[in-house]
């Protein structure tokens, strides 16, 4: 008999799993993740068959991972994993990676922001700096970057002027960029 679990939220899966350790609550969020996986790995790697086993080798990773540490937005995560393992295949085959491969950046500053949420490593530091911005400037970022919400989507969700989440955006990028520079200096 199969279960359904589409009733259930990301986040609830999640702390299912860190609370039992049951994989039975990993497989099913993984489940839910395995179409936009293969897309993505299709995007990168444009073969199928490579595409497929890069979800198997990015399930694994996500099994180990997650036994070791919390992650907070599943989706973000595992989109990023998938994107950082075929992005570490195409380079170890010495293929390019082409600037349409990269993330849809409008400024520097947006590259130092989509380039910090790529390293997987740095996650802890950027939520722990996310922190420090203010309240408006924190929902609205973690909203834009980690959530995938537009301006409009931002501004319906929170009451925000269009104008203000544009604003609380744009600062809080850079006084993001600013604590993460301040913090990753600290630390060599």
């Amino acid at each position: 008999m199969i279960k359904d679990y589409t009733h259930i939220t990301d986040e609830e899966l999640l702390n299912r799993f860190y609370e039992s350790g049951n994989n039975e609550w990993l497989g099913a969020l993984l489940e839910r993740y395995t179409l936009l996986l293969f897309g993505t790995c299709m995007k990168y790697l444009k073969n199928e068959a490579q595409a497929k086993d890069a979800v198997q080798q990015v399930f694994l990773k996500a099994i180990t991972e997650l036994a070791k540490y919390k992650v907070t937005y599943f989706k973000s995560w595992i989109y990023l994993v998938a994107k950082n393992h075929c992005l570490m295949q195409l380079r170890s085959k010495g293929k390019v990676i082409l600037k349409e491969d990269m993330p849809d950046i409008s400024s520097q500053e947006d590259l130092d922001i989509a380039d910090l949420l790529h390293k997987e490593k740095d996650i802890v530091l950027l939520k722990e700096s996310v922190t420090e911005l203010s309240e408006e400037q924190q929902i609205c970022i973690t909203l834009f970057y980690l959530e995938d919400k537009s301006y409009l989507d931002i501004a319906n969700t929170t009451g925000f002027e269009l104008m203000k989440v544009k604003s609380y955006i744009q600062n809080g990028k850079r006084n993001l960029k600013i604590l993460m520079d301040k913090k990753m200096k600290g630390n060599k």
